[in-house]
């Protein structure tokens, strides 16, 4: 069905025309007839039926116990999909759920509607109070953990078990709250960009400042009835995702309000492996919007400071990467578009590397960031076309990334936007796998830019997704 980071998603069931015969789910008598509407036992003869299992696969073998020892407590509970069975086959943990059509939140792109995260933010910290009383508590919760059912609620599916323990005995109070950055990392990833109380919140409790899953709770609780009715018109989507081949989702992507005035919509490609890539597009992300947060709260007056503005948040940026590559010893880097849009009237629109950003004005999309890579730089001196070197051998070379050098060369594009323009800025694991017109024709198609943003991830799959996607779509009102 799906991969996701460190685990793959199958869809189990007995349609089996190769073989003869059907197990009975009522005797468990394994010899009907495949074709026969009832059990071939005498002492049984209940109807045949068919039924479907959700199988997760993973293979980090490090909480394979701890998780065997979760199921074999069989908890129940409204915000838990329980596992039927577990078992570890060539090094493989596998665990089974009966399958009634839920959906994977993976596949649900950002953001949602302040109801529904508050909900998701509810069910989820619920769950894990109920789980620590039970003596279970889980090392992170991320997107992977997460099955919408048909009626558009969540339960959590296939945890990171950190600990499970026996006799009886619960999760010490001050342990509580050891999954709650990743929980608040997921909230805030769900958050409208106008939705500043909710982020401010989910920021909170990132970064450590919420010390407990009951206060979380609580938290959540007050500011239901003042965010629960707001509802944003819908101008933005967001997505990211590991694709089809690799293990590692090393993209990042954020957006932020700068002030009433001045929105930031930004989006990175790591590169370097474990600990580098991924922290380098993280370190990337949350220092362009730190810095044009500080420097826009100074008002810059004049668009040419704005354009100031940009630029030196993105050199903090590229420095930020480059200090820490040279503390840790690594050679990580990343790629990075962003756009600042002006009282939603002009454009600022910032990269560095292959990571590309595009318009959709009048239902034609263009290009407006020009690639630093080897093969841009052939087609330019007329080598090869663009055609070629979208499949050319070296087409995974670049001549510029943020945290290469300090003080890098930065290329800015001034966009004057129009109402009903659409922009989209994504890592080269949607451009590269989905032509031009084949985006242009999804934008076209679906004009929620969620919806359009789940269907272009769907796409970069079907062209082979042998690369990370992450993709933003950023619609002016």
């Amino acid at each position: 069905m799906r991969l996701s980071e460190g685990r793959m998603f199958y869809l189990a069931n007995d349609l089996r025309p190769d073989l003869p015969d059907r197990r009975c789910w009522t005797c468990g008598f394994a010899d009907t007839p495949r074709n026969d509407t009832h059990c071939a036992n005498p002492e049984c003869g209940a109807e045949m039926e068919e039924r479907r299992f959700l199988v997760s696969a993973r293979w980090e073998a490090e909480r394979f116990e701890a998780f065997t020892r979760y199921f074999r407590k069989q908890l129940r509970h409204p915000g838990l999909a329980t596992p039927i069975d577990v078992f570890v086959i060539d090094g493989v943990l596998f665990s089974v759920i009966p399958y009634a059509g839920e959906g994977l939140m993976v596949d649900e792109a950002s953001p949602l509607r302040n109801q529904r995260l508050l909900d998701l933010g509810q069910r989820i910290v619920g769950t894990l109070a109920y789980l620590n009383t039970k003596g279970v508590s889980v090392a992170f919760v991320n997107r992977a953990n997460l099955l919408v059912t048909p009626d558009n609620t969540v339960k959590l599916f296939d945890l990171e078990v950190d600990r499970a323990l026996e006799n009886g005995a619960a999760i010490a109070v001050d342990d509580r709250g050891e999954a709650l950055a990743s929980v608040g990392e997921l909230l805030r990833r769900y958050c409208d960009i106008e939705a500043n109380d909710l982020i401010d919140f989910t920021q909170s409790v990132e970064a450590g400042r919420v010390l407990n899953v009951a206060e979380v709770g609580r938290a959540i609780e007050r500011r239901y009835d003042d965010n629960v009715e707001v509802v944003y018109p819908p101008l933005l989507g967001g997505m990211s995702d590991v694709g089809l081949t690799r293990q590692l989702n090393e993209d990042n992507w954020g957006w932020i309000r700068l002030s009433d005035r001045a929105k930031l919509y930004v989006v990175a490609d790591g590169m370097g492996g474990h600990d580098g890539g991924e922290v380098a597009s993280a370190l990337a992300v949350k220092t362009i919007c730190e810095v044009a947060l500080e420097r826009e709260a100074l008002a810059p007056e004049g668009e040419d400071a704005v354009e100031n503005l940009l630029d030196e948040s993105f050199q903090a940026a590229n420095n930020m990467v480059k200090d820490t590559a040279e503390a840790k010893g690594t050679d990580m880097g990343t790629t990075l578009v962003c756009i600042l849009v002006l009282d939603d009237r002009v454009g600022f629109m910032a990269n560095v590397g292959d990571s590309r950003g595009y318009l959709l004005r009048s239902q034609k999309l263009h290009q407006i960031t020009k690639d630093h890579s080897l093969v841009q730089k052939m087609v330019e001196r007329g080598r090869i076309t663009p055609e070629e070197a979208r499949h050319h051998p070296h087409s995974n070379i670049l001549l510029r990334t943020v945290g290469t050098e300090h003080n890098i060369d930065i290329d800015i594009f001034r966009v004057e936007l129009e109402p009903g323009d659409r922009v989209l800025m994504c890592s080269d694991g949607l451009w590269g796998e989905v032509e031009d017109r084949d985006m242009e024709s999804i934008l076209n198609t679906y004009t929620d830019p969620r919806i359009a943003s789940r269907e272009l991830v769907r796409a970069a799959h079907h062209g082979g997704g042998k690369d990370n996607v992450t993709l933003m779509i950023v619609q002016i009102p």
